[in-house]
């Protein structure tokens, strides 16, 4: 039985500098994929790319929410395998909270993925795929976030659209629930952090916060499995089943 894996393929990473995105990075290249990670900090693309220690990464500073960049990026880019962005930075609030709030998740996190999609998919190849990221609180809602759910939603939305659309390009679409990562926390006290992750054991099945690992786990088997398109999949430790 042959090994499915990413040997020889090449994978562009939106938001690889931390926390999932770098999770991924560290996978595929464990598989044998050459990866280009993007992201606003160049600081910090630099030191995933220390941390990585290998010769198959590429780093481009991007503001995701810039489109020109996107479209500019991804001529550099060329052509390759799989597409993965799960760069975001918004503020949740209920539904009274202020435009900017209620605005900051759509144009922080689904915009970015749309026009990422718009301008990437000319480059990538017929046999690739393209990985979205929503979030398990668009399935099971708290009461302090409509806006946040509406945009999760979107996204999956967005990847079964994209599956019909971009078809033979496979789309699809990973919803964690908490993951234990630095990038959901940054400037957050410890306490805070603590306290929200405790939180979180006691509302799904498992038991525990995940891991980056574990997310990145769920991206690479969408990039590699071939019959899998127009689908969402929920590390989330089974979060929304409570």
């Amino acid at each position: 039985m042959s090994t499915i894996s990413l040997k020889n393929q090449r994978i562009v990473i939106i938001g690889g500098s931390s926390g999932i995105g770098l999770a991924t990075a560290q996978q595929a290249i464990e598989q044998g994929a050459a990866v280009v990670l993007a992201g606003r900090s160049k600081e910090k693309l630099l030191q995933a790319q220390q941390y990585l220690g290998s010769d198959a990464i590429e780093i481009y500073p991007l503001d995701n929410r810039d489109e020109q960049q996107l479209q500019a990026f991804f001529e550099h880019v060329g052509s390759f395998d799989h597409l993965f962005t799960p760069g975001a930075s918004y503020v949740r609030g209920p539904i009274s909270s202020s435009s900017e709030i209620a605005h900051s998740c759509f144009n922080a996190k689904f915009w970015p993925q749309y026009n990422a999609v718009k301008y990437a998919s000319p480059y990538i190849n017929p046999t690739g795929s393209i990985v979205l990221m929503s979030g398990a609180f668009g399935q099971r809602p708290l009461a302090d976030g409509a806006s946040y759910a509406a945009c999760n939603g979107a996204i999956e939305s967005l990847g079964k659209a994209l599956a019909v659309e971009l078809s033979p390009i496979r789309v699809n679409v990973i919803s964690p629930g908490t993951i234990r990562t630095s990038f959901n926390w940054e400037g957050a006290k410890q306490e805070v952090r603590d306290e929200s992750y405790d939180h979180y054991t006691k509302i799904n099945i498992v038991g525990r916060v995940g891991t980056a690992a574990e997310a990145a786990h769920t991206t690479i088997y969408l990039m590699t499995n071939n019959y899998t398109t127009g689908s969402t999949l929920f590390p989330d430790g089974g979060y929304i089943l409570r």
